[in-house]
């Protein structure tokens, strides 16, 4: 087995790895492995190979590797996701909202939750409300 194929199997071990953890780290040692592996192909010494590797590596991890992260992981933080993407729905009123007798509920995407007004007005039964937040295991609501 020559040095260039030793160079390709450990590159595919780091491709394949990759695959299994976040974050285009080992995928940037890889990048530096097939860089070696024609270094070795065109017969340069291992100490070249060792460097076309370093210098390789680090370029990509700290070149390539931010532009791709954040083409990937953009947009990220814009999704909201569980109680958080409950904000600004809109909903049904279930059973009337009334802070005084400490009742009320809300159907919100076909979920039930218990839910207060933000003024603490009465608000009837089939009303439409908007969910301005969560807080706990319930809503806080006004009458649209």
């Amino acid at each position: 087995m020559q040095a260039w194929h030793v160079w390709i199997f450990v590159a595919v071990l780091f491709f394949i790895i990759e695959i299994f953890t976040p974050g285009f780290v080992l995928a940037c040692f890889g990048v530096g492995c097939i860089i070696s592996a024609l270094a070795a192909f065109l017969k340069f010494s291992f100490q070249i190979q060792v460097s076309a590797f370093s210098v390789t590596t680090l370029a990509v991890f700290f070149g390539l590797r931010p532009l791709i992260l954040q083409y990937f992981f953009k947009a990220t933080d814009n999704v909201k996701t569980n109680v958080d993407a409950l904000a600004n729905k809109t909903g049904r009123v279930s059973i009337q909202i009334d802070s005084a007798r400490n009742s009320g509920r809300v159907i919100i995407n076909g979920e039930d939750w218990r839910a207060v007004s933000i003024d603490e007005s009465v608000i009837a039964v089939g009303e439409k409300v908007e969910i301005l937040k969560v807080d706990g295991s319930k809503v806080v609501v006004k009458k649209i």
